[in-house]
């Protein structure tokens, strides 16, 4: 069973005796029947709308969540990647509520915060090469939006209305608003939904474990980049405005493309007049261990590079994207009669959720948190690669301290079991009665824990998962849906 905060009294940074107290099975009872008649949470099934509660997290510390039943259970995505300082951080919620008491909001359409200037600026000096100008925005799916319409604006602006094709990838996510999910590849999110298919062009997914059969890796990257530029002048260069890409597909499963892929994507993009837009939204804020990925991991420089999630470690919602001076300096100026960027949010550069953001950049430096996962992260992925030894488990792949485990039904044909929908979820299952949070995607599962994390707590996560992993197997089993 997993763990209970009872068995950890001495632990530091523990909450107090009234907050660690489970709630009682009545209150436990009552909060998922007001869950189940009335949360519609994101990716719910209608199908079974109002027939299950998804798991009621009760409070948190380092890297752990705390369930209502008192269960203690390491939080393996980090919340949805974002954890990165871990939970229960006084200086972080200190300084929102130093800010909300000084000022809580100021519109941004004709003012701005002491708060918001810095955090440009700090983000600023972060980011590779010229990107210096930076724009809030909510979270992730509304910095990338922002960012697509900053380039339709762009393109339009400079008399070039028909240069709005904006190409993807198979198995991307960036975003959920209207735009930002029609450049999303994960066919699987499509069902019943519209999307703007005059706009987006998805490439194939960059994934090398199932790349043809007898392929090489290197001659998978030829195949991707010579796909890319068949494509850009299949549609005309003169009509396609931006390729935008995460340095590693995170929710399509972590996908790690081959070596130089970036670079020569970008080398394509130089050549033909299209803006690189890299969607950083997970990468950024030491995931990788750096700032962002996109220069220190992958050597590129891209024209648009958009943030989220790990900028305020998730302990409340902030985005944005940083815009290339060089690209800027187009549309900008006194020279540029008329140019407005008529885009913005309620919320954009928000003084609490800045302050927030400039609290947890100060704790990522002051504990040498990107050196950590730096340090940290082969340990990492190395105890997590020794589970494809399990008879259900296919590939491990990953980087930095983001990593996916990918179940297959057998290893020589790579393909997902029949149930997949199922797989990741039973293993999540089992995982969770055993003291760990997993993010289950169809027959994959996704681990990203917070960067405080320690190899103690690594071999715990991989003694856990491998567990859930046998567990699930036993099922399927058994029930005569999987044979070893």
């Amino acid at each position: 069973m997993a763990e209970t905060f009872a068995d950890t009294a001495d632990r530091p940074g523990r909450p107090p005796e009234d907050a660690a107290a489970p709630l009682g099975a009545n209150a436990v009872a009552e909060l998922e029947a007001l869950a189940t008649r009335h949360l519609v949470q994101p990716w719910e099934s209608l199908e079974h709308l109002g027939q299950e509660a998804r798991t009621l997290l009760t409070g948190a510390e380092g890297v752990y969540v705390r369930d209502a039943r008192g269960n203690r259970l390491i939080d393996g995505p980090a919340g949805m990647w974002c954890m990165q300082v871990g939970y229960g951080r006084r200086a972080i919620a200190e300084a929102m509520a130093e800010q909300a008491m000084s000022m809580a909001y100021n519109s941004p359409w004709y003012s701005t915060s002491p708060v918001a200037a810095e955090l440009a600026a700090r983000i600023a000096e972060m980011t590779p090469g010229d990107l210096d100008h930076v724009f809030f925005t909510t979270g992730g799916s509304t910095a990338v939006d922002s960012a697509l319409r900053f380039v339709q604006f762009f393109n339009n602006y400079l008399g070039r209305p028909e240069k709005k094709i904006i190409l993807s990838r198979g198995g991307a996510y960036h975003g959920s608003t209207y735009l930002s999910a029609s450049c999303s590849g994960k066919e699987r999110d499509k069902v019943y939904l519209d999307f703007a298919k005059d706009l987006v062009v998805h490439l194939s997914a960059p994934n090398p474990y199932r790349r043809p059969e007898g392929m090489s890796v290197e001659g998978f990257c030829d195949f991707l980049i010579e796909e890319m530029e068949a494509k850009i002048l299949e549609l005309g260069p003169e009509r396609v405005a931006a390729f935008i890409a995460e340095p590693i597909l995170a929710s399509g499963g972590v996908l790690m493309p081959p070596p130089g892929y970036h670079r020569r994507a970008q080398a394509l993009c130089r050549k033909y007049d299209i803006l690189t837009i890299s969607d950083e939204v997970v990468t950024a804020f030491g995931r990788l261990g750096h700032w962002f990925a996109s220069e220190a991991v992958f050597g590129i420089t891209p024209d648009i590079v958009t943030f989220a999630k790990g900028v305020t470690s998730g302990y409340v919602p902030l985005g944005g994207f940083a815009i290339s001076r060089a690209v800027v300096e187009q549309v900008a100026g006194p020279e540029n009669k008329g140019s407005v960027y008529s885009n913005g949010y309620t919320y954009s550069g928000h003084p609490v959720s800045c302050a927030a953001a400039l609290a947890n950049i100060r704790i990522i430096e002051q504990e040498g948190l990107l050196e950590h996962v730096r340090e940290i992260a082969p340990y990492f992925q190395a105890r997590l690669r020794e589970l494809e030894a399990l008879p259900l488990v296919g590939e491990v792949r990953g980087l930095g301290l983001m990593a996916c485990v990918d179940c297959v039904a057998d290893k020589q044909s790579k393909n997902p079991l029949a149930l997949d929908k199922e797989v990741g979820g039973r293993i999540d299952a089992h995982c969770q009665e055993l003291g760990l949070v997993v993010r289950p995607i169809y027959n994959m599962c996704v681990m990203s824990p917070p960067l405080i994390i320690e190899k103690p707590e690594i071999d715990r996560l991989v003694e856990i998962l491998r567990q859930g992993i046998e567990r699930t197997q036993d099922d399927l089993e058994r029930e005569g849906l999987w044979r070893r």
